[in-house]
Formats: structure tokens, C-alpha cells, sequence
């Protein structure tokens, strides 16, 4: 955990402060975990299942943040995914945009 600080530091000095800090949580009643449990199987005790879902869905809001630019160019990022008590994945992500796109300049 000490390493991921140091890292995300390094990010910062390098590239300036962070204009984005997202939190993407795991939601357990995804259709895609719901439609591959037997059915008398339990979400907690299928964690690789709820895993590999939190992962895909993960990967995709990256690639929309940074192939796709959905927040406009990326200049850097890390994030983080850590276990909540019940046992959800959950990401914070942080992001430094090249230039911030206000609502009013997208118009």
C-alpha cells in the first residue's frame, strides 16, 4: 500500500494535481454476476465470479476515460482497487486531465 502512495506522488509531482477522483463500487446484483450463479448459489460464495465482472466493467470505464476521452485527454492516471468488508471490490481512480473541459466549452 506504502509503494501505490509513493507512485501516486510521483504522478502528482510529475504531472500537477488531479482533476478527476472517481470511486467505482461493485454492485453485487449485476446481471452479469445474477445470470451465471446456479440457483441455489450465493453471490459470496462466487467471489472470482463477482471479481471477474468488477474487472470487465472496470477495464471498459477506463477505456472510456482514456481511448475514448470521454473527460477529454488524459495526461495521467492510477488507481487503486481494494476489498470492502463485505468482500466488493471497489477502485478510486485518479485522473489528470491535458485541459479541462467545462460544460460550457463542450456547447
Amino acid at each position: 500500500m506504502k509503494q501505490k502512495y509513493q507512485d501516486a506522488m510521483a504522478i502528482v509531482r510529475k504531472y500537477g494535481k488531479p482533476d478527476l477522483f472517481i470511486t467505482m463500487t461493485c454492485n453485487p446484483n449485476y446481471a452479469e454476476i445474477s445470470e451465471n450463479l446456479d440457483a441455489n448459489e450465493k453471490r459470496k460464495n462466487r467471489p472470482d465470479l463477482v471479481d471477474r465482472v468488477f474487472r470487465e466493467k472496470h477495464k471498459a470505464l477506463m477505456a472510456d476515460i482514456i481511448k475514448n476521452k470521454i473527460f477529454g485527454k488524459v495526461k495521467a492516471y492510477c488507481y487503486v482497487i481494494e476489498f470492502q468488508n463485505r468482500g466488493l471490490p471497489h477502485a478510486h481512480i485518479l485522473i489528470t486531465l491535458e485541459a479541462i473541459l467545462s460544460h460550457a466549452m463542450q456547447h
